[in-house]
């Protein structure tokens, strides 16, 4: 038995000519539905990138108990026990996230791996002098990711130098060096296109288009501010990112055909999650509500055991069914503690393996979906609280939790998927908070493109009621109950609904009385301003806001008053600022 995953990141569903796309030139894609079973109805679960990685390899949901980490010293990794079982892994990829802090426990666990440098400010190129960045660049400023981005692009002047192209190459090398073995399983896993849309100019060809703005090729994750124009031309660079991954995807295919792999071999081909690109005037990921386009996901899977080509299933599914049907596939046994179903059965006659589907991203909404309904879920309080994580390996993107974190430790007895293993309970600082957002249901088959809530208190109160069952299941810390404001059976009545909302509107609706006037971008912003801020200075936010303007001579409240506001609200802290300037 032998196995080949093709993964990219944030390749977006919608933009694929499998799902409806007319105008993205990806005829590769479109040749996996002619070989393959083609999802329909494959949802991510825990965001964003090692939160995804974490449940591609234990088959469990990561985003209740902790937020973006390395693999525990107590999961399963389905690598591993394939390697256990006698099955050869190998990794090909460009993902810088690997080799980092928060993720460096996954590549380890295959018998061999490589990795094509260069992507997403990846720490390759030394230069002392600063590059020569556009002063017209906006961006994530993360860091020294911009700038060191800058300094690896010129080394990544020819198509063949790009890290894809080489992860790629790295890939068919393993399949040509082994196509003779049997009992192998291939991870070729390329980081495009995620951010930045860097690519060749032959790619961007493909969608010509007048523009003479700004260079913008990376989007920041925030609320779109920038003209029809420029978000066109973001929308046609990531297109021009997709052909080009729809080139080399077209390479793997063209091996499967050539050395006739189809006969005995599966191929997967994924991805861990979208990207908004201007829906619902939003870009990027992790600070919005996890619309469709980020967690309705393309997959493709192809097992040779049942042939079933040219096919399409309705079956609700998720990344977390990946693992099992792994080892399904390699006659491995599947360990009690993987949440996630294999697919074999769905791929052989179509039976489904779930009744709804949970989704979501550490601290932010708890979404729950029945392949007719989502039901995002937010906070009961603007607090957002109580939140912990619970972890071995307390490790950020980049660094290690700080030691100001970690001085309130406590121990956490175990969970049943610790495996009598203790863990430490760290509170929990969350980048986001929902309760901005409030809950949202929205109804797919009226409204498949999430156009607008609707309010049906009998589809909300059992879509609660499922959303319980799972995190039941997934034995969801009882703070998360607290915090999502539901009892543990999930049972709700209509009234409590009603009052969560009205207690909602009393917070928007602010009144300071010195006959103030608001616009719209000022009154949500100091809703914004609420409910980030610490509960102590939100009690009394409307007199101090009342001061300020005072202070200002002025009655008029908009959003840059606000914005100008948050600094003396929260002492100083500018970060809070800079948030109520992306959303």
């Amino acid at each position: 038995m032998r196995a080949v995953m093709v993964m990219f990141d944030s390749l977006n569903r919608h933009l694929l000519p499998n799902y409806g796309c007319d105008w993205v030139q990806a005829p590769n894609f479109a040749r996996l539905s002619e070989r393959m079973v083609t999802f329909d109805n494959c949802y991510a679960g825990s965001l964003p990138c090692m939160p995804a990685r974490r449940e591609l390899h234990t088959g469990r949901y990561n985003f209740l108990h902790r937020s973006w980490g390395p693999l525990e010293p107590f999961d399963d990794s389905v690598i591993g026990l394939l390697r256990a079982q006698g099955v050869y892994t190998h990794l090909c990829t460009d993902h810088g996230h690997y080799f980092e802090a928060g993720g460096a426990t996954y590549h380890t666990q295959y018998n061999s791996w490589e990795f094509a440098r260069g992507q997403e400010g990846d720490p390759w190129k030394g230069h002392v002098a600063d590059p020569d960045i556009p002063e017209s660049l906006s961006g994530p400023k993360i860091g020294d990711l911009w700038r060191q981005d800058w300094v690896n692009r010129p080394y990544l002047d020819t198509e063949d130098k790009q890290p894809l192209a080489v992860t790629i190459a790295n890939g068919l090398e393993f399949i040509e060096t082994n196509r003779g073995q049997d009992n192998w399983f291939l991870q070729i896993e390329a980081f495009d296109p995620h951010e930045p849309f860097f690519t060749q100019q032959k790619y961007k060809d493909l969608y010509p288009h007048l523009y003479n703005g700004k260079h913008f090729d990376w989007p920041d994750y925030g609320k779109v501010k920038e003209t029809p124009e420029e978000v066109r031309h973001a929308v046609l660079e990531y297109a021009a990112l997709v052909s080009m991954c729809d080139a080399y995807l077209g390479k793997v295919l063209d091996a499967f055909d050539r050395l006739d792999l189809w006969k005995d071999t599966m191929l997967i081909v994924n991805t861990d999650h979208g990207f908004m690109l201007g829906e619902h005037r939003w870009w990027g990921k992790n600070i919005q509500p996890l619309y469709n386009e980020i967690s309705h996901i393309p997959l493709f899977i192809w097992d040779p055991r049942y042939g079933r080509a040219a096919t399409r299933s309705d079956a609700l599914v998720q990344t977390i069914d990946l693992a099992p049907t792994l080892l399904h596939y390699f006659g491995a046994e599947q360990p009690k503690d993987m949440q996630g179903r294999s697919l074999h059965a769905v791929i052989d006659n179509g039976r489904p393996v779930r009744e709804a589907a949970l989704f979501g991203i550490h601290g932010g909404h708890v979404n729950v979906t029945d392949g007719r309904y989502i039901y995002m879920r937010g906070p009961g309080d603007p607090a957002n609280g109580p939140l912990y994580e619970y972890t071995l390996m307390p490790t950020h993107m980049h660094q290690p939790f700080g030691a100001g974190e970690l001085a309130d430790i406590e121990l956490q007895e175990p969970f049943g998927f610790t495996k009598g293993v203790r863990t430490i309970k760290v509170g929990a600082r969350p980048h986001l908070n929902p309760y901005l957002y409030g809950h949202l249901l929205f109804d797919l088959r009226e409204d498949p493109e999430q156009n607008g809530t609707v309010e049906d208190p009998k589809a909300e109160a059992r879509m609660i009621r499922l959303l319980a069952q799972l995190m039941r299941d997934t034995e969801a810390p009882p703070e998360q109950f607290e915090r999502l404001g539901i009892p543990q059976d999930g049972i709700v009545t209509e009234e409590r609904l009603l009052a969560e909302r009205q207690r909602r509107q009393a917070l928007f609706q602010a009144d300071l009385g010195i006959d103030e006037q608001w616009t719209a971008e000022g009154r949500n912003l100091y809703f914004l301003l609420k409910c980030l801020s610490p509960e102590a200075l939100r009690e009394n936010a409307d007199a101090r806001l009342a001061e300020f303007l005072q202070a200002q001579q002025s009655a008029e409240i908009d959003g840059e008053v606000i914005t100008a506001f948050a600094v003396t609200l929260n002492r100083g802290d500018r970060r809070i600022a800079g948030l109520l300037r992306r959303l």
